[in-house]
């Protein structure tokens, strides 16, 4: 085979969105678009499309005004047109069952296929076509690399998300993840006989979906959504913000000593999914990158430095969200 003649197969590209469910609309709003500075692309009978300021595509984040709050989609961006159809095929020859997501379901987003991630069960969506809509003049910014002026508490980009199931079906899943869509494990947690978490990417990043035992073992659960924002003041003064509108708190501010970004935690206060603003964190070049393997006896894995996680039992950074089915 020449090198003309190579092909990778499908790929994934990063993580394109996420789709959640809140039963406050007006008041997730707020809080996304007022507050930490998103821009409202595009909004439809009950459905609100949000990106920040460094995004160049249609939307990162789907706001659905619905009863419960509930994840309805994680979606992924592939890196080529045919990745869709040629991961579909996969699945197929896997016995995973999907369904075709027309391009007039998702505003601004090209066909998809949809799917239940094998074991954890979490709803995952792939994609490549999306717009690249221009912000209106109003907030447009001259710099060429920002869909828009920096607003609120400066969201720049989705950078990861979190998610949790059972300790029966971590294993499966992780390794499903890997080995059918080709996230790299980047860093893990683990006690001898159990992994306690993963922390993968397709990109450079330390991960771009990470995945751990949820404290109610059961599946399809979600622990976080993070969105990057720009250097430590800011999450800072995010932090002074959000104590002064009694916004619910869910841990930080502080730094990981896994991916080794400086986060904190709170929750939007019309659905109470759990958001991470998160902030520096280092990047991995190495073609030749070996897992780095915490153990609970490595204390300064969750927290580097700052406010202690809450992972006792009973602790309030354990409690998780519902994700939706194959069907919304």
């Amino acid at each position: 085979m020449t090198q003309a003649e190579y092909d990778p197969g499908p790929r994934l590209a990063h993580a394109g969105s996420i789709h959640l469910g809140t039963p406050d609309l007006e008041r997730s709003l707020r809080f996304y678009r007022d507050l930490l500075g998103m821009e409202v692309v595009e909004q439809i009978s009950g459905t609100a499309y949000l990106r920040g300021y460094q995004e160049l595509t249609h939307h990162s984040l789907i706001l659905t005004q619905q009863a419960e709050a509930t994840v309805n989609a994680y979606s992924f961006r592939v890196q080529r047109p045919q990745d869709v159809e040629l991961f579909a095929s996969r699945f197929e020859e896997q016995g995973i069952t999907t369904l075709e997501i027309p391009k007039a379901q998702v505003a601004g987003r090209g066909e998809a296929v949809r799917f239940l991630v094998p074991g954890s069960e979490h709803p995952f969506e792939l994609y490549y076509d999306i717009e690249r809509p221009l912000a209106p003049p109003e907030i447009s910014s001259k710099l060429l690399s920002n869909s828009s002026r920096r607003r609120g508490l400066g969201v720049r980009r989705l950078d990861h998300i979190n998610l949790q199931t059972s300790p029966t079906t971590v294993d499966e899943a992780e390794g499903w993840l890997r080995e059918s869509l080709g996230f790299k494990r980047r860093e893990i947690l683990r006690v001898p006989e159990l992994l306690i978490a993963s922390w993968l990417s397709v990109t450079p990043q330390v991960h771009d979906v990470a995945i751990g035992v949820s404290a109610d073992e059961q599946t399809g659960r979600f622990h976080h959504v993070a969105f990057n924002i720009e250097n430590f003041h800011d999450l800072l003064t995010a932090a002074d913000q959000m104590r002064d509108l009694d916004i619910e708190w869910g841990a930080g501010p502080g730094k990981h000593g896994i991916g080794q970004a400086m986060y904190l935690y709170v929750h939007d206060p019309g659905s109470g999914h759990r958001v991470e603003l998160y902030s520096g964190g280092y990047l991995i070049l190495d073609p030749e990158w070996r897992t780095l393997e915490w153990t609970p006896n490595l204390e300064h894995g969750a927290t580097w430095y700052g406010h202690s996680l809450d992972t006792g039992p009973g602790g309030s950074f354990l409690s998780t969200t519902p994700s939706a089915g194959l069907e919304l």
